[in-house]
């Protein structure tokens, strides 16, 4: 197994810190980063991952929405705190809040349900995408760039991501366009716990949701000066979907105001299958934009 998902799985691996005292307090280590920030997709998965450990077995997570309040910190670890605010007949409320040196870095509420019977319907995946063998990987575009954010996005990280338009990496998309695909799975096997990979599709999801914002607006991740930071991540697990089997990640931009860009994306299985509905908002500064 890879160093990147093992630390993936280390990261999900709770301490119960609050056994003693009776309280539903875990603790998680953090990812090593680049740039000293934990990554949100992190804090994200082990924020659910607390609120599981609270919830009775037989429900699972449909819906999470949570506030990126203060940077993390890599060099230290993460205290998530929950609170069982409802156990209903068919649904269950948890609140995580997750906290470095005393501090508040995110406030996450979640909702988890029992297996009940309903409508079933959704929008079918776009048809006529390449498969994602065909596509290059994101060590293959960046293998000749010395920069520490391009070798940890090339070989550092948990899933393999693999774009069906250029990458915005290195430079704009001259289309101008507030869509854009990818492919992305777990870059080897997870365990077969459904809440693992519950909880990774949490973490993946916020890969470059943000993207399609600065594709719109003819930016790359190289524009000197530019400075993005998720606001707030909203998700809805709709269907059980592997993690480490590819998942087509389509995402779009619908409107960017003040300095903030909203993104929306839909995670299909590779049989076209709806798995999750995600929403984020980010703060997205670019220099020749605030002149």
């Amino acid at each position: 197994m890879s160093d990147a998902v093992s630390g993936l799985l280390a990261a999900l691996d709770l301490s119960d810190t609050g056994a003693r005292t009776r309280e539903d307090i875990f603790t998680g280590p953090s990812e090593w980063m680049p740039n000293g920030r934990v990554f949100g997709g992190q804090v994200l998965a082990q924020s659910l991952m607390a609120a599981i450990r609270t919830t009775p077995e037989d429900r699972f997570v449909h819906s999470m929405h949570g506030y990126f309040l203060r940077p993390g910190d890599v060099t230290q670890p993460i205290t998530f705190s929950v609170d069982r605010i409802h156990d209903g007949r068919s649904f269950s409320t948890r609140r995580t809040q997750a906290y470095q040196s005393g501090e508040p870095i995110l406030s996450m509420i979640a909702s988890f349900q029992d297996v009940d019977p309903g409508f079933d319907h959704q929008i079918e995946m776009p048809a006529d995408i390449p498969d994602p063998e065909s596509l290059p990987t994101v060590a293959e575009l960046l293998k000749d760039v010395d920069h520490p954010l391009a070798r940890a996005w090339a070989n550092r990280r948990a899933f393999d991501i693999r774009h069906v338009e250029e990458p915005i990496y290195l430079a704009p998309d001259g289309r101008k366009s507030a869509h854009q695909v990818i492919w992305m799975r777990a870059q080897d096997p997870l365990p077969d716990d459904p809440n693992i990979h519950r909880a990774a599709l949490a973490y993946a999801s916020d890969y470059a949701i943000l993207e399609p914002v600065l594709r719109k607006h003819g930016v790359a991740w190289s524009n000197p000066g530019l400075k993005v930071a998720s606001l707030d991540h909203a998700m809805w697990w709709h269907r059980f979907a592997r993690a480490d089997e590819w998942l087509l990640y389509v995402q779009e931009s619908p409107t960017a105001i003040g300095g903030r860009g909203l993104a929306q994306g839909r995670i299909y299985s590779r049989d076209g299958v709806l798995a999750a509905s995600v929403a984020q908002e980010g703060m997205i500064r670019v220099p020749e934009f605030l002149d």
